[in-house]
């Protein structure tokens, strides 16, 4: 067999840094690693070729030369993924489809023309796949009921990778989350109790990256990296740092974990002394009434902005997600929204209006309370909703842009990063040679933004600032600019859009 792995285009959004991976020329943010994975699973004699759209042209030479197109896309991607399958049926290519964009509930999009549909996680299915396939049996949908044990799953296939068309590499631990916040779609997909792989499999996969040369930032996926933290603390993290150790600590981390990682100081020190250095937080509302509707357990009854100040304290850059068009949020949300975010200093600040993804809890309510729209792109930050809210279409998408006009404006955004380095206190690590591609940013820097930019009296103040006040965290500041101009870029595209065309994009 020959198999193309595919991964579709991403569009211009929030996380996809198109504009600030220019600077360092790099094409994507990260590797396909689903697909990576699912290459692994695949017999070793069969011949295999990945192409990541983010970062290269799919070619009809590339299509012909395959048996099978496999194909993984998450929402977002789906006009891109329509395009490829409809470029595979016109060679009469047989097509594989998984991960989140081919589950049930999105039956609306239309991808019922994909030959074989994977429902469920690849653990699971691609033994029976693979034995019909052969016999000549394969079925058009596979599930499973049962969720697999991920300590099965085998180390990504990174021999299939440019690793320099990448600014960050990306790893997993884990899959689902103890809580069950009404509007998230993880449980759905991946559960409430925490799967996790064993600390020989981490370590192989630190190893596996390694070994093909990376030497930078890995990302660990995890829906919530500390869903369990007894593992965590007695196995994982002893494992790398006895690995970081050996190899001179050649990576620093970065993950995605809930807020209560701020009520645990050895779990904090631990993922610092490992390199830990910077995580993803959902803080969604400052408005107590939203996170009571939402279910956001970790977040009630505290003080979220003492919590993110005492992250940060401890050598944690924190980046935030926040939600606007709960039922519950006042007319005042979004200047609530605004001044949180300002005064946290959260420079990394996504902002998206509420979504019901399919077979949520929010999205079942919604359904009874026949509040549902047809629409909604996957990207959680274009302003795009699929349900009515009861503040009225207007009001949410008026309140929406005004945010983002606002937190990507220089003058604001600025600020923050220094609100941010005045409250950060980074681990000591040891320091590594400058690369080129940090020397080549820092004077795309000074010439797009400090010379060509709109905001370049602010880009000025914050760099003299840094270097008199933090300069151990120059380099940090610089790319925190030059991620607000791709920030900025995202907005102005929202910032246009007249708010009737909200749920048409």
């Amino acid at each position: 067999m020959k198999i193309l792995l595919v991964y579709p285009k991403n569009p211009d959004t929030f996380w996809s840094f198109k504009h600030a991976l220019k600077f360092i020329s790099k094409r994507a943010a990260f590797p396909p690693l689903g697909l990576l994975t699912v290459a692994a699973m695949l017999p070793s004699e069969w011949e295999k070729k990945l192409v990541d759209m983010n970062v290269t042209n799919l070619t009809d030479k590339d299509l012909k030369w395959a048996d099978y197109v496999f194909i993984s896309a998450m929402v977002v991607q789906q006009e891109s993924t329509r395009e490829v399958v409809d470029r595979c049926k016109k060679f009469n290519i047989k097509t594989v489809g998984g991960g989140p964009l081919f589950t049930p509930g999105y039956e609306d999009l239309q991808f019922d023309d994909v030959d074989h549909l994977i429902f469920a996680e690849a653990e699971n299915i691609m033994p029976l796949f693979l034995e019909d396939l052969k016999n000549g049996t394969a079925k058009h949908i596979y599930n499973a009921e049962e969720r697999p044990d991920i300590s099965t799953s085998p180390v990504p296939l990174w021999s299939l990778v440019d690793m320099k068309k990448y600014h960050f590499v990306d790893i997993q631990y884990s899959r689902g989350c103890p809580f069950n916040c009404e509007f998230c779609d993880i449980v759905v997909m991946n559960g409430h109790i925490p799967r996790t792989k064993t600390s020989d499999q981490v370590v192989a996969e630190l190893n596996s990256v390694y070994d093909v040369g990376w030497r930078g930032s890995v990302f660990f996926t995890d829906d919530n990296f500390i869903g369990n933290k007894r593992k965590l603390k007695t196995e994982i993290l002893p494992a790398m740092a006895q690995w970081s150790k050996e190899k001179n600590h050649p990576f620093s981390f970065f993950t995605e974990a809930s807020i209560n990682l701020a009520d645990d100081e050895e779990l904090m020190q631990a993922m610092t002394e490992v390199g830990f250095d910077m995580v993803f937080v959902g803080i969604e509302s400052p408005n107590e009434e939203s996170l009571i509707e939402c279910n956001k357990m970790p977040n009630k009854d505290r003080d979220l902005l003492a919590s993110v100040k005492k992250l940060q304290n401890h050598g944690f850059q924190v980046q935030g997600g926040f939600i606007v068009g709960f039922d519950s949020d006042p007319l005042s949300i979004f200047k609530s929204q605004i001044n949180f975010i300002q005064q946290s200093g959260i420079v990394t600040a996504m902002v998206g209006v509420l979504m019901a993804p399919p077979k949520t809890a929010l999205y079942k309510r919604l359904k009874k309370e026949n509040r549902l729209l047809i629409g909604g792109t996957g990207d959680n930050t274009d302003g795009s909703t699929n349900f009515i809210p009861i503040m009225g279409r207007e009001r949410l998408a008026t309140g929406y842009r005004h945010v983002l006009s606002t937190i990507y404006s220089p003058k604001p955004y600025y600020e923050r990063i220094k609100t941010f380095l005045e409250e950060y206190k980074p681990q000591k690590v040891k320091k590594g040679s400058i690369k080129l591609e940090r020397i080549q940013a820092l004077f795309k820097s000074i010439w797009v933004l400090g010379i060509k930019g709109k905001g370049r009296v602010y880009y000025w103040r914050l760099f003299i600032w840094t270097l008199l006040n933090k300069p151990e965290s120059f380099s940090l500041s610089i790319t925190f600019a030059i991620q607000g101009f791709h920030f900025s870029k995202v907005a102005e595209k929202i910032l246009v859009i007249p708010s009737e065309k909200f749920n048409d994009i």
